[in-house]
């Protein structure tokens, strides 16, 4: 069970990055329209090449019109998309100055409280957002720019968001059942290299 969570948390970074890459292809297509789009309007140009200035202007050289929109609605899925990874691999950031000097069983019960407490929140916040994804479907919100309908933007992190939940219930399931049977499950690798 835990192989199939774990490719499907893969899964989910593999097109959290895509979206990422996509992202970064989109700001800096807009950052560079932006750019050549002030020089066409600039004394240089119009003195040198009015014609062209104007040809290359009414072709709609610019800056990517809604860039900030989808910018906003690709991180929000990336960010749900990389914390099923993250959890399964134990890689969540943490300060354990004072819990490396606590006993095995202390970290374990400290781990089953965190994992259960991530699971819980993560239903949470799925949970939120498909109530959030309801509303902006049925108030029919759109975008300012694009006038892309808000939901989408929801829907996409949903996906995200009930990968991430499933996630950690598996991740604090396991954890309780280590607990109970005082065996270990997952593997000892777990947990980042801070």
């Amino acid at each position: 069970m835990y192989s199939a969570f774990l490719r499907l948390s893969q899964l989910m970074a593999w097109l959290g990055g895509a979206m990422l890459a996509l992202l970064i292809l989109l700001v800096c297509a807009s950052v560079v329209g932006r750019e050549i789009n002030s020089i066409l309007h600039g004394d240089l140009a119009t003195a040198l090449a009015p014609g062209f200035a104007t040809w290359l202007l009414d072709l709609g050289v610019g800056p990517v019109n809604g860039d900030f929109e989808l910018v906003e609605a690709g991180i929000a899925f990336s960010i749900f998309a990389f914390l099923p990874l993250c959890q399964i691999t134990g890689g969540h950031a943490s300060v354990d100055v004072f819990t490396n000097y606590l006993p095995d069983g202390i970290n374990r019960a400290l781990r089953l409280v965190t994992d259960l407490v991530f699971a819980a929140v993560m239903v949470l916040l799925a949970w939120q957002l498909w109530l959030g994804l309801l509303s902006k479907k049925s108030s029919g919100q759109t975008t300012f720019l694009l006038e892309m309908p808000v939901w989408w933007a929801y829907a996409l992190s949903l996906v995200g968001a009930v990968v991430a939940a499933g996630v950690a219930c598996y991740i604090a399931a396991v954890r309780v059942r280590e607990t109970l049977t005082g065996t270990a499950i997952l593997p000892d690798d777990l947990g980042a290299e801070h």
